[in-house]
């Protein structure tokens, strides 16, 4: 297929994910009754309004307290679509408002409410609050196919050619295929004709040539960072250095937290960093880089500030005036109104000049994929966009800051976590291929794995790097012989083949669980933190992760780490959740339940082997692993992992240690 057919194709199935998306949203909301969206975690009812208050960016905040306090887990989350609900009025279509989630604690849920003026009925009592489905995401990503599809002899059509044309490289300016790599000098684009640059001090000789590989790059480069290999570091250096020539740069990310943690690393460099994004979605770290906050802190604010508080006025004078008033009222009520629209423009205007001084004045300006199409930033281009977890971007997704940009830097890892898809459909039909994978087999010449890891002990790194990454990653001096303690193995594979412990479903979920798994991981565990000691556990802040890839064994560990005497009082450096929550964290233990274990040898969920490497590269000195070998073994990739592990004697059978 040409680019302009491979386009149309994941067009449709966008369309396709965009129905699947929205048929799971009404089954859980739009489907059910109060009641059961309650239990389903997809509504607070009844919640309290505890306090309201003007947050960044002079919006309305307000502060609910869930008051059946149900121990559940539920759909609330940072940056999450809501609207607050009043059944007060007992009618079927219900008064609400819509706004955004700053944060969710316990039974405390703080969001952004839309609009000047908080609701009359809010007072009213019998409030609650709803998941709300994101179209916005879904039209953005659409808008963004179509002038892909649409763009003709300019800069997004060579970069649509570069990333899915059938051959060769694009000549900027020339509408021409060159057939040689794209190693040859660029006259129009990168910095590579006029500028030499040296390599960066800090990074290492893989980190340093990817540095060259952003600096130089004509139009589009892929930074492939394996587990551990400093892609955040490497890619901030590459931002560094791009600013000192071109000034000004935009940076992407799939996720807010993604974005957060950049905004923060260049922070940290001294980098003047803007945040674009809704204040609700962003942590507390990096509030004070959003454009609000920003608009708050400018020199011109104050004036601002006077004249929306006049205009607050004016508009509450003219609304006091009823419709049975004589012709003198009128006319007052009409030049009121008429001095409120001079005043509303004057105050546009200022802010127009204050936002566009803010833009044209910061040297990053940072927010999510689809944050990118924010109004602020309409119109405006730039020389470059650097786009972090794009092997985790939705290739829709992508396209959106691609189209204000003139060459593209992507930065990931293809043989870790894919995209979220809801549609399996959709997935199946190529959409989980993202553009950082299809560049990067397209393109090898513009692309530059990082092979040092400071991360693991190069045991536990010794198999990822075989199986992902061509055997090519070594282990830093300062990590690779790393232990919890001198002489102990650094990876267990704990066998329960033949042990009877076999996998159970949820009714209600549908997740899976294996309850006689959890409980020896926990006595695993156990037994590691006695053995080390749990003072010194606490002295040395030991951490570890709890790894399981199905949410119903994330709560039977939870459960059983709870009710033990020894995990407990360290709970605060214990972490269990699934294998997509620990995505880029590390700890120095890594304990992973594997769950599968049945008479048809079906891996289900762990067939997608990126998970199993996302949770077996989170581990820095310890690694515990349990799974059941006859289920497995019926997977290419766990029959080598076990022969992996048997060769190097790491592996033990359940009855060894009295499973």
């Amino acid at each position: 297929m040409n680019s302009i057919q491979q386009l149309q194709t994941t067009l449709e199935l966008i369309k396709l994910e965009r129905q699947a998306d929205l048929e799971q949203y009404r089954q859980k909301v739009l489907l059910r009754s109060l009641s059961q969206r309650t239990k389903e975690g997809v509504t607070w009812y009844p919640v309290r309004l505890k306090r309201d208050y003007i947050g960044t960016g002079e919006r309305i905040i307000v502060e609910l307290d869930r008051t059946n306090h149900l121990d559940q887990p539920h759909s609330f989350q940072s940056g999450k679509l809501v609207s607050l609900f009043s059944n007060a009025s007992g009618k079927p279509e219900k008064e609400h408002v819509n706004g955004v989630v700053n944060y969710v604690s316990d039974n405390t849920l703080v969001m952004t409410v839309n609009g000047d003026d908080l609701p009359s009925w809010i007072d009213d009592g019998m409030l609650g609050v709803d998941v709300m489905f994101d179209d916005m995401t879904y039209k953005e990503m659409e808008h963004a196919m179509k002038a892909v599809m649409k763009a003709e002899g300019n800069r997004l059509a060579e970069l649509r050619e570069v990333l899915l044309g059938d051959t060769g490289c694009w000549v900027p300016g020339t509408g021409r295929v060159h057939p040689e790599s794209s190693n040859s000098p660029s006259v129009a684009f990168g910095v590579q004709a006029s500028h030499q640059h040296p390599a960066s001090s800090i990074l290492n000789e893989s980190q340093n040539s990817a540095l060259q590989k952003i600096l130089h790059s004509p139009d589009v480069a892929f930074i492939h960072g394996p587990p551990g290999t400093g892609k955040t570091t490497t890619l901030v250096q590459g931002i560094l250095h791009t600013v000192k020539i071109e000034m000004q740069v935009l940076v992407c990310t799939p996720s807010n937290a993604a974005i957060d943690l950049l905004v923060e690393k260049l922070s940290e460099k001294g980098l003047n960093v803007l945040r674009i994004g809704h204040p609700a979605r962003v942590t507390e770290q990096t509030l004070s880089k959003t454009l609000d906050a920003r608009i708050a802190a400018h020199s011109n604010f104050s004036e601002l500030r006077v004249l929306r508080k006049k205009l607050e006025h004016l508009r509450g004078m003219a609304s006091k005036y009823k419709r049975n008033f004589g012709h003198h009222e009128k006319e007052q009520r009409r030049l009121l109104k008429e001095e409120v629209r001079l005043l509303k423009s004057d105050a546009d205007l200022l802010e127009f000049y204050i936002v566009n001084d803010l833009l044209n004045t910061t040297q990053v300006i940072c927010c999510t994929l689809v944050g990118s199409s924010h109004s602020v930033l309409r119109g405006k281009k730039f020389k470059i966009v650097f786009i972090d977890e794009a092997a985790q971007a939705l290739e829709p997704a992508c396209w959106i800051p691609i189209l204000k940009s003139e060459r593209v830097v992507f930065a990931g890892d293809h043989c870790q976590l894919p995209p979220t898809i809801k549609s399996t459909d959709a997935a199946r039909a190529g959409l989980s291929m993202t553009l950082f994978e299809k560049g990067i087999l397209k393109h090898p010449d513009r692309s530059s794995m990082l092979r040092v890891q400071y991360r693991m002990h190069q045991h536990i790194m010794k198999f990822s790097s075989y199986y992902f990454y061509k055997d090519e990653l070594i282990a830093h001096e300062s990590v690779k012989n790393e232990l919890l303690r001198p002489n102990q193995s650094p990876i267990e594979f704990i066998d329960t083949a033949g042990c009877g412990y076999t996998e159970a479903q949820d009714p209600e979920t549908l997740s899976r669980f294996n309850e006689e798994e959890a409980q020896l991981l926990i006595r695993l565990t156990e037994k590691l933190v006695e053995d080390i000691g749990p003072e010194e556990w606490l002295e040395q802040n030991l951490t570890m992760g709890i790894i399981t890839p199905y949410r119903a064994q994330v709560d039977h560990l939870h459960k059983l780490a709870e009710a033990s005497s020894v995990l407990e009082p360290l709970h605060k450096l214990i972490t269990i959740n699934t294998v997509d929550a620990f995505q880029g964290q590390e700890r120095d233990v890594i304990a992973i339940s594997f769950v599968r274990s049945n008479d048809k040898s079906e891996v289900g969920f762990l067939s997608d082997i990126r998970r199993t490497n996302v949770a077996m590269t989170r581990a820095r000195r310890k690694l515990i692993m349990i799974g059941d070998s006859a289920t497995l073994g019926s997977h290419p990739f766990y029959v080598k992992l076990l022969e992996f592990l048997q060769k190097d004697e790491f592996y033990k059978s359940a009855f060894e240690i009295g499973g």
